[in-house]
């Protein structure tokens, strides 16, 4: 949904009233007022007609996420360009899956992934903020980071649980995102020699692997 109308006592109350319905911010709707509330001559002849407005977003979770977005890359003063991935490939219901495209953006990458887990956090608030009603999330990448960061944590994950039978002693890792952490955990739910688990709180929860 996409825009209402909705009636009410005042006009305030009518758009308060809407924004709850669409569940955006006032700041990305445009607003009509379709009638003004009036009364009876002295309060006393005719009814009362309530206000009547009618709410349309301006931009749908795609696009404000794309523009929030490129406002902070130009910020950073990155030649890149946020695109939306979700039309080239069968995304997950309510998955935003953005990509930035550009030369040198090494610096939104940052030490692994530090600057673009950060970005992928903000966009994420954000969605959240502003589209009240949704219940997606936003997935993003550069450079393609996130297939390769998979593919060096399934090594890791293998490296070490091969210490770990070896040794018998538990490692622990460094601190990951929740993306990450479970790409380590399904990388070894079917060992027979080690067992995963995180321990800690946010943003510093790490997993352990342990002898089975």
């Amino acid at each position: 949904m996409n825009s209402v109308e909705v009636s009410a006592k005042t006009v305030e109350e009518a758009v308060a009233e809407g924004l709850k319905s669409l569940g955006v911010k006032k700041d990305n709707v445009n607003i009509e007022v379709l009638n003004e509330p009036s009364q009876g001559i002295l309060k006393l002849l005719g009814s009362n007609k309530p206000a009547r407005v009618r709410l349309l977003v301006r931009r749908e979770p795609e696009d404000y996420i794309i523009d929030f977005l490129q406002t902070l890359v130009e910020k950073m003063g990155v030649q890149g360009e946020v695109v939306n991935q979700n039309a080239r490939e069968n995304s997950d219901l309510g998955l935003i899956h953005l990509e930035v495209v550009g030369e040198n953006l090494g610096v939104l990458i940052g030490k692994r992934g530090s600057t673009l887990n950060a970005l992928q956090y903000l966009a994420n608030v954000v969605y959240q903020r502003q589209f009240q009603l949704e219940r997606g999330r936003v997935l993003l990448d550069i450079e393609n980071y996130r297939l390769k960061r998979k593919k060096t944590l399934e090594h890791l994950a293998k490296s070490l649980a091969s210490k770990v039978k070896r040794t018998g002693q538990e490692v622990v890792l460094e601190p990951m995102t929740p993306q990450e952490r479970r790409i380590i955990h399904i990388a070894l739910k079917d060992s027979k020699d080690v067992v995963t688990y995180s321990q800690g709180n946010e943003p510093y929860r790490k997993i352990v692997i342990a002898p089975r």
